[in-house]
Parts: C-alpha cells; structure tokens; sequence
C-alpha cells in the first residue's frame, strides 16, 4: 500500500474522531442519570435498577444509559433495595435529615416481587416501621442501608447522619420487620449515608462525610473503617475508630464532578466489581446530581473507586510476562548510524534525538486484509499502539460503554473470530464482535471481552482476550486467578 494523501487525510479523520469521542466519554452515565441518594443498584429481569430520595428512580437497559421510569411508594429519603430470595426488599427514611424542620424521622421496608413497573406482579407491600427517632435525642433515622451477611443469613440495617449517631439494627430477612428483642447499637460518628458489606471475613462500614445538599459547594465524600464483628467496632487504616470519627477515603471529588455519597457495592464476577454512588454535583452537566459507577478495586483489603476507563491510545500490555499486544507483522527496522560506545571521537559528538518510527514508515509493508495478532516486546512501534474509543451509540454495560480498539491512526480493528480466536480486520464497522468490554478488576488489572462471538448467541459473558502463552492471545474463559486473563493499558 502506498500511502497518499486520501489515506492521510483518512488517518487524520481517525484521529480527531478519536478525540471528539474521548472528549464525550469524560462525563458520567448517559442519557439522564439525574438522581440524589441513589440505593444500591439491583438488577431484574434483565433491567439495572436504581431508587433515589423523593420516589421513584432510574432503569437502564444495559447499565449505562439510564433514564427514569423506577417506580417507589412513600417518597422520604435515602432508599436501599436488596434482593433476597426471588423478592425485593427495600428499606427508606421516612423524613429526618433536618427534612421538615426537624429529625424525627422514621425507617420503613417494604417489599415487591419484581421492580418492573409495567409486570402485572408489581406490587409493593404496605411499608412497615422497623425504627424511629423522636428529634430530641441524639440520632436521626435516616439514610438506611442493608446488608444480609452471606455467612450467617442475618439481615442488618444502619442508618443516621451528621446529627448524633450511626446505628445498627437486625431485621428479620423473611419478613423485613424488626427482629424481636433487638436492640440498636451505635457504630459510627461524623457521617451519613451508611452502607454495610462483607468481604474476606471483614465488615466494612462505607460512610458519606463532609456537607450535601449545595451543588458545586458540597464536599461529599466516602469513608470506610471495618470490623471482624458487624456489630463493630470499625476502624480505619490507621487504627481510628469511626465512633471516634475515623475513616479511611474511599472515593472524593474527581472529573469535575464534586460531592460523591451514598455507596453501593455490585459484584459482577469473580474479581469484578463496581460501586455506585451520586456525585452532588456535576460540573459537566449544569452542576446537577447524577449517578456515578466506578470500578471497585482492593488493595491490601482495603476497598477504593478506580477511575472509569476513558480510552486513549496505549500500549496493551499483557500480565502473564508483559509483552505487548501487536499486529502479526514483519519487524521494520529503523535506520540509525551505529553508536561505538569505545569510539572517544564519536562520542564527543552532540548526541542527536532519534525520530519515533511513523505509521507511513512500515504500513506499506503490511498485508491489507485480515492480520492476526500476537504479544512480543515493546518496541513503541506502529503495530503496537492502540486507539480506544467509546463505540458511538452501541450501548454498553453496567458503568461503561462498549468500545472499539484500532491500530492507532487507522481503522484496523481488533475483532473476536468464530473459531475462538481474535485478529484485526482492515475496517471498524460496528460490528458486534469488534466491540469491547473493557472492565478493571479489583487488583487494577483489566478484563477485555468482545461484545459477541461470531457463531454465538447473545451478548459474550464468559470468554475474555487471554494470553495462552507468552506469544499468543486467543479468547478463553475469563480466569480472575489467572494472569492469562489479564492486561494493562501504558
């Protein structure tokens, strides 16, 4: 292929393409994720789902265009859904907060077979009291978050804010009620917006601290002590107990969007996962609160948002050895006047810098259909460096968007092969195997699946882009105890 100034001009369009859609990709969940307080995401019948202080909530298809629709009874604050058995569970605050005037508040749950608003099974229960608080005492029954302990089968709930204390109480997980005899227990101090998970044998007490409630001023952030013991004490890295106003950071103001709170965590598999929460304010977005998911890494046991993959142009390198992804192509050598390090008269010489090697240098030499792929050495050579772009209107999944990965400066696309394999094809259409879930796992490595499998039914869940060995990606099932199934992006 001789290059011209249609395929320059091409490779331009490319790039500046490329950079108009990393510039949309920088704002949170698409479509109108407007929410505040929103309870952990659940997912029914296929639909993700999301209820936010006031009533009602958000769907989304695919977990990444969400719009409105979610249907709760009782408006108040602050809601949480968790699925238990083949039913839904939600617990909210029913005033408190200051809301009114004052803080006398009250927690209630309630129950529905689906969260499908237009099931003829859609129906919630009559909500129930399960905890209150008088406005006089030191506590404020408020921002309820669940927890059904995966060791034990226990239900627990905490709730509270700013004024007065974090409480825990038990519930009982076949009725949602009160479990008799039980009686709270104070656990934190110095936030709101509680959320309770279990991980390796730790409970973990995700707190929002700092102000809500004022847009761009809010300085909302999450916080994070844990406990061997739900009822506590919890207590941060730095060995600070949360009745003590501790609290390790788990995720602040970032991507011009300020005043993160209300988590919630969702495992997706096997070292996958993600948080929710709303950001107070997005700047982006006229400075309203939206509904955020980042992925949820783990480090050393301690939980912390990762940043959303935006795309870029990368070196994708894989965990197994650390060779590069690249086009199976003939090495091109650069030209370079040999360097004697024992040559006393050379070296006096200014040392002169030496160009990178240019796409137009080797591109020539390249094959014009189809080119498999393999892992070898980083050389920042033109077959090794990628594009990635959100793949303009192709949907996505929970937090993100479907991607496309070129050969930078091109539109070779690197596509999924209905015998298992993955090669690069010599035009992106849009095709669904050419498009790319890309997710960061809980160690910071990344998880790359094609959308689809030639030959196979339904969106691919299973199969990843695996190094089978040193030299040689393929897809195979996704592995998180592997380092075949990982890869990072430099």
């Amino acid at each position: 292929m001789n290059t011209n100034t249609t395929e320059t001009c091409t490779r331009l369009c490319a790039a500046l393409l490329a950079c108009q859609c990393s510039l949309l990709n920088m704002q949170a969940q698409v479509g109108a994720p407007y929410i505040h307080d929103p309870s952990t995401i659940a997912e029914c019948e296929g639909k993700y789902y999301t209820f936010g202080t006031g009533g009602g909530g958000l769907i989304s298809e695919d977990g990444w265009r969400w719009s409105g629709g979610a249907e709760r009874p009782g408006g108040g604050a602050a809601p949480d859904v968790l699925k238990i058995g083949n039913r839904y569970l939600c617990i909210y605050g029913a005033t408190g907060g200051g809301l009114g005037g004052g803080h006398n508040g009250r927690i209630l749950t309630m129950w529905n077979e689906t969260l499908d608003p237009t099931s003829p099974r859609f129906k919630w229960t009559t909500a129930v009291e399960v905890c209150a608080s008088d406005g006089m005492e030191d506590q404020d029954a408020i921002d309820p978050g669940l927890l059904l302990d995966p060791t034990t089968g226990r239900l627990w709930a905490s709730y509270g804010t700013y004024f007065g204390t974090i409480r825990l109480i038990e519930l009982d997980p076949a009725t949602g009620t009160r479990l008799a005899g039980n009686k709270e227990r104070d656990i934190a101090i110095d936030c709101e917006a509680t959320d309770l998970i279990w991980r390796d044998g730790w409970y973990y007490l995700l707190g929002t601290h700092g102000t809500c409630c004022d847009g761009v001023n809010s300085t909302y952030n999450i916080v994070v002590g844990r406990s061997r013991s739900v009822e506590g004490p919890y207590v941060d890295n730095v060995g600070r107990d949360m009745m003590h106003g501790g609290g390790r950071m788990v995720i602040a103001a970032g991507d011009r969007m300020c005043g993160p709170g209300h988590f919630g965590r969702t495992i997706i598999d096997e070292g996958v996962e993600v948080m929710s929460c709303h950001f107070e304010a997005d700047l982006e977005r006229g400075g309203r609160s939206v509904l955020a998911i980042r992925p949820l890494l783990w480090n050393k046991g301690w939980p912390r948002a990762g940043e959303r993959f935006k795309g870029g142009s990368f070196e994708i390198e894989s965990e197994r050895r650390g060779y590069s992804l690249e086009l199976a192509v003939d090495f091109v050598r650069m030209p370079q006047e040999r360097q004697s390090w024992f040559n006393s008269e050379q070296m006096q010489k200014p040392a002169e810098p030496i160009a990178n090697q240019t796409l137009d240098d080797v591109i020539g030499t390249w094959p014009q259909g189809n080119i498999d792929v393999r892992t070898s050495d980083y050389m920042f050579r033109p077959w090794q460096r990628w594009t990635i772009t959100a793949a303009d209107d192709k949907g996505g999944y929970l937090g993100a968007p479907y991607f496309k990965i070129v050969i930078e400066g091109t539109e070779r696309a690197l596509a999924a092969t209905a015998d298992m394999e993955v090669a690069t094809v010599p035009q992106y259409t849009g095709a669904d195997e050419q498009l790319w879930c890309i997710q960061q796992l809980t160690d910071g490595t990344f998880r790359i699946m094609p959308k689809a499998i030639p030959g196979s039914e339904g969106v691919n869940t299973r199969f990843c882009l695996y190094a089978a060995g040193d030299s040689t990606p393929t897809l195979a099932e996704y592995d998180f105890s592997s380092d075949n199934s990982k890869w990072n992006f430099r």
